[in-house]
This record gives structure tokens, C-alpha cells and sequence, in this order.
């Protein structure tokens, strides 16, 4: 059964990591490449390079719009890469000056890691001038290099451009750097600056084919235009802290479920408790702990974080009965994660009341509980439990916001009664929820 269990949960991250990975920035890519090395679409140079400034001063305005300088300093360099291989090639035969081509191409991987190690830090003067003077320092020295040079780097017959091994081993590492970055990070700007440095290799190595380098070129702005619309929709519908989706997208979610489906209320137990005691670092970290478990529930739900330490599961298309099996395994799964608090500093007064609390005496015991713990300052690590309220729609012509209800009123008595376990909304609690179908 535990096999089982992380099976699903492997299959789960497998799936949503390749999704993250490959949208839109390797479809796009991968779809560049087939039209680009097939004769399904013939675009004339001129306009590929009108498409190319196009995205290039779309992106650049989309990135000042949104404040990503990252990915504005990508994009400048992306276009001066570009301009720079057209610039020194020779105009009257297949032949590049070598120290020149050499020098830039020693360039791109360098400054996408620079790019992915820097930190957003806005549009103001003393913020970019450090990068575009770095910018303009290096195009002035491919400049010198290609002037002076009368050696040329010759294309292969088979009208790729040579290049240095050392080139390859460079792009070699900073793709493994990039990748691990995007991983870590799950940040679209971060996936952007793997698959533009991708296509900027591309469009190296097959510059000898104008057409092809071209399109590479291309999808190499596009894709960093692109990542400034994924970061805009990941704020809008994602929460910052814990990466789930946002009370946006719980409420577009649940106006296009279709009967029958379950909501399930959840509520850390005690968030207040060590919110007062520890601070809200280590409340964050409970969070994210919490989601994180939350985004691997089976069943076929799908977590949102609904505000503070509440949290909604949606399953569309099942019963109580259906969801009731993942849902208890997804409450054992956070009773037996435990992790170690990075930090002691403890609050000495309390913010509020708890707004879900139900009996001071249980609340200040467990309150006293948790004080007495951090005094002892303990290695032992902390577990977090919660308690979970479960309610189902069984007709089309159910109020959703009775559903809600039902599903909080379960989660109270579940708080009432224990905490740290399930609750099911009684299937004839009220006139009201028996016409609108609620079980």
C-alpha cells in the first residue's frame, strides 16, 4: 500500500514537472525546429527579421510594463546576439571571422547565468546601469576581437558553423545550471532562460542557414516575451507562498464543476498556536508544508489555498464516498510529516483570536503545549495535523454556496469534536441543503 501510495505521488510530480518544463517554452522550440527544417512554411528573411524586432520590442515593453528586468537584459542581449552574428558574417561567402563568433559565442551561456543568478531589482537607474554598461563593455570587445581578426570561421559542407569544443561544454553547463534553477525555482522566467539559451545555441550553429538560424533567433525572444505572461497569470491565480491556486482560481473551478462533486474544507489545527509562539516564519513553513502534501492528493482533487490557513479541495465528478479514502490518506500524510523549525525567535503577543477556534480550554493547552516546547528548545521536530469537513452536490440546481457552507459547517464540527480527523456533511441537515441536493 505504501508503494502504491508513492507511486501516485511520484506519478503526480513526474507529470506536473513535465508540464512545467515543456510549456510553452519546448513545445515552441520543438515546433520552430519542424517548420524550420521543413518546406511546410517559406517566410523570406525580411520577414523573419520583422517578426523578430516585433518580439523583441514587444517583449522588452512587456517586461518594463511588469517590472522583469531579468528578463528585459535577456531580451537586449538576445537582439544584440543577433545583430552581432549578422554583423560578422562576411557578405560574400559562407565564412565568419573566428575570434569574433568565438568571443560572442563564449558570451551567451556566460551572461544567461549571470541573468539567472540575478535578482529582480526594478527599473531604476542604479539597478540597470551596472548591467547595460557589463552589455556594452562586451559588445565593444566582440567588436575589437572581429576587427582585428583575418582568420574566418568556415561552415562544414554540410552547412553547420564549426565551433570550439570548449562552446559546447559552455552551453553544456549553463543548460544543466538553468534547468536545475527552473526546477528549484518553478518560476517561468527560469524555464525561459533555458529554452532561449537553447535556441540561441540553435541559432548559432545552424547560422550558416540564414532561414533556420532566423527562426531560432525568434523563438528565442518569443519565448522570454511569453514567460512575462506566465509570471503575470501565476500571480493572479497562484499563491506566492505555498505555489497553489489562488481563491481566483478555486472560484472559476468550482462555477465549471459538474454535478456530482465533493468540496473539502481544510484547516491546520492550532495554526494560531504556533503562530504566537514561533512567528510567522515558522508559520510560513507550516504552510508550505501543508501544501505541499495537499498538492499530491489522489483522487483526482485539486487544492487551492482559500486564505490564511485555509484551504479548499475540489473533486469533480465524485461522491463522498469516493473522496473519503484519499482524503483520510492525505490526513495521515500531514499527522506523520514532521520538520525541524529554522528558527526560535518566538512571539510574546498574541495577534488575535482565532477566527475557527472552538473551546478556549482545548486551544490554550495545546497553546501551552507548543510554549513549552519552544522554552525547551528541543531538536525534536514538530508535526502539524488537520482537521478536514466534507460535503457533496448531487444536483444541478444546488446553490454552490450552500456546498461551501455545508463543507465549513463539517470542518467546525470536525474542530469541535477533536480536530485532526474528517467530518461529513449530514445528507438531510436542513430543508434548505435537501433542495439543493447536498449530501
Amino acid at each position: 500500500m505504501q508503494v502504491v501510495r508513492r507511486s501516485h505521488v511520484l506519478d503526480a510530480w513526474n507529470k506536473s514537472t513535465l508540464r512545467f518544463l515543456t510549456l510553452p517554452g519546448g513545445v515552441l522550440l520543438a515546433g520552430a525546429a519542424v517548420l524550420a527544417h521543413s518546406n511546410w512554411v517559406a517566410l523570406p528573411d525580411a520577414s523573419l527579421k520583422f517578426l523578430s524586432y516585433c518580439a523583441l520590442i514587444g517583449g522588452m515593453l512587456l517586461a518594463r510594463r511588469f517590472h522583469s528586468s531579468r528578463i528585459f537584459l535577456a531580451l537586449l542581449f538576445v537582439g544584440l546576439f543577433q545583430e552581432g552574428l549578422a554583423l560578422l558574417a562576411s557578405p560574400h561567402s559562407r565564412t565568419w571571422f573566428e575570434a569574433g563568433v568565438a568571443a560572442l559565442a563564449a558570451l551567451v551561456p556566460l551572461d544567461f547565468v549571470l541573468i539567472g543568478l540575478m535578482r529582480e531589482r526594478g527599473f531604476g537607474v542604479s539597478s540597470l546601469a551596472p548591467s547595460l554598461l557589463v552589455i556594452f563593455v562586451q559588445s565593444t570587445f566582440v567588436a575589437v576581437l572581429a576587427g582585428g581578426s583575418k582568420a574566418t570561421l568556415r561552415a562544414h559542407h554540410s552547412g553547420l558553423l564549426s565551433l570550439p569544443t570548449y562552446i559546447f561544454v559552455a552551453f553544456a553547463v549553463a543548460a544543466l545550471f538553468l534547468l536545475a534553477k527552473s526546477l528549484r525555482s518553478r518560476k517561468p522566467s527560469d524555464t525561459a532562460l533555458f529554452w532561449s539559451l537553447a535556441a540561441c545555441f540553435l541559432c548559432l550553429y545552424f547560422r550558416p542557414e540564414m532561414r533556420i538560424s532566423s527562426v531560432y533567433a525568434l523563438v528565442a525572444l518569443t519565448v522570454l516575451g511569453i514567460s512575462i505572461v506566465e509570471t503575470s497569470y501565476l500571480f493572479a491565480y497562484h499563491d506566492e507562498l505555498t505555489s497553489l491556486p489562488s481563491r481566483r482560481a478555486f472560484n472559476e473551478a468550482l462555477q465549471s464543476l459538474q454535478t456530482p462533486y465533493s468540496v473539502a474544507a481544510v484547516d491546520i489545527d492550532h495554526f494560531k498556536g504556533f503562530n504566537d509562539t514561533y512567528g510567522h516564519d515558522v508559520g510560513d513553513q507550516v504552510l508550505r508544508l501543508v501544501a505541499s502534501k495537499l498538492a499530491c492528493v489522489t483522487g483526482g482533487g485539486h487544492a487551492y489555498r482559500c486564505g490564511g490557513e485555509e484551504f479548499t479541495i475540489l473533486f469533480s465528478g465524485k461522491l463522498t464516498c469516493e473522496v473519503l479514502p484519499h482524503l483520510e490518506q492525505l490526513r495521515r500524510a500531514i499527522e506523520k510529516a514532521q520538520f525541524q523549525m529554522r528558527g526560535s525567535e518566538r512571539r510574546q503577543n498574541p495577534r488575535g483570536p482565532d477566527r475557527r477556534s472552538l473551546g478556549n480550554r482545548s486551544r490554550t493547552r495545546k497553546a501551552d503545549a507548543i510554549r513549552q516546547l519552544a522554552n525547551r528548545r528541543s531538536p525534536q521536530p514538530v508535526s502539524v495535523t488537520v482537521s478536514i469537513g466534507v460535503a457533496t452536490c448531487l444536483s444541478d440546481a444546488s446553490d454552490r454556496d450552500q456546498v461551501l457552507l455545508a463543507a465549513d459547517k463539517a470542518l467546525y464540527r470536525a474542530k469541535a469534536n477533536g480536530r485532526n480527523r474528517i467530518e461529513i456533511a449530514p445528507s438531510r441537515r436542513s430543508a434548505r441543503a435537501k433542495t439543493a441536493g447536498i449530501a
